[in-house]
């Protein structure tokens, strides 16, 4: 069965979008079954991957509302073994429909149960707020995975995020675990990076990835071109983060008893 890891943190820029494209790209890459479903109305993720959703007949906005399925909704992508759920500009509205329906926060949960067996990996790409449509990811999810900004506000709002998890844990979900935090926007250059890194470390200590993703012009560039870091860029720093990350996952998943199957050069390299 795959699992589903949701994508969230209510500060916008903190490199969500960025995070699933490519971390969903280098486990695509190494083998692994994966979609990617984009739940913010800015659709990042849907043209970070080189979809144009003004073509597509449907987005993410049908399959909460209960339009259309997932299997009708999701689209293939220029990298082998990745699926695109995309977005519609309708989600900016679907916060606003959800309420007076009934399983308001069990839409998307009841949607993708059908994909569990055909996907090792769903991600959901969650819009900058704690909303209905979060709430609905984190209810639907296994795990969540936090990017944090290495800034100085880095754990503004962090608490907040966490209080909504213990929330959907003891009313809606209570598998609910965190799959790990990642720091993003790394500059080595700079005092406060390393300082807010060993912060964040030290007050989540264990729940960080070893895995730090640089600021990188690389990964800034690669979605206006609608390619993920691993075909636009693969030797760029960014890219090595996001292969790291990726391999921490797999290592993981192997440590656990996952079955991930043969694992890339990249991947079992020390």
């Amino acid at each position: 069965m795959g699992e589903i890891v949701a994508c969230a943190n209510q500060k916008g820029g903190v490199g969500k979008t960025t995070t699933v494209v490519n971390l969903a790209s280098y486990l695509a890459d190494a083998g692994q079954r994966v979609l990617v479903v984009d739940l913010d109305s800015q659709g990042n993720a849907t043209s970070g991957l080189g979809i144009d959703r003004d073509r597509l007949e449907g987005s993410s906005y049908d399959l909460l509302m209960g339009f259309q399925s997932t299997s009708a909704l999701k689209v293939p992508t220029q990298v082998d073994n990745l699926h695109l759920l995309p977005s519609g500009r309708e989600l900016a509205g679907v916060e606003v429909e959800l309420v007076p329906l009934e399983g308001r926060e069990r839409r998307l949960q009841r949607a993708l149960q059908s994909e569990l067996d055909l996907f090792d990996y769903i991600f959901l790409d969650c819009p900058p707020s704690l909303g209905l449509t979060t709430v609905n990811a984190l209810t639907a999810a296994h795990s969540v995975l936090i990017p944090i900004q290495c800034e100085y506000y880095a754990l503004e709002g962090l608490s907040q995020l966490m209080s909504t998890i213990d929330l959907i844990r003891d009313n809606l979900n209570p598998g609910l675990r965190v799959k790990g935090v990642l720091l993003t926007m790394y500059d080595g250059r700079t005092t406060l990076s390393a300082d807010v890194s060993a912060q964040v470390r030290q007050h989540l200590a264990g729940q960080v990835f070893d895995a730090v993703v640089p600021r990188s012009v690389r990964l800034a560039e690669a979605p206006s071109y609608g390619r993920p870091i691993t075909i636009y860029s693969p030797d760029s720093r960014g890219a090595q983060a996001y292969r790291r990350l990726a391999e921490e996952i797999l290592s993981r998943a192997a440590q656990a008893g996952g079955a991930v199957g043969p694992l890339p050069v990249w991947a079992t390299a020390s």
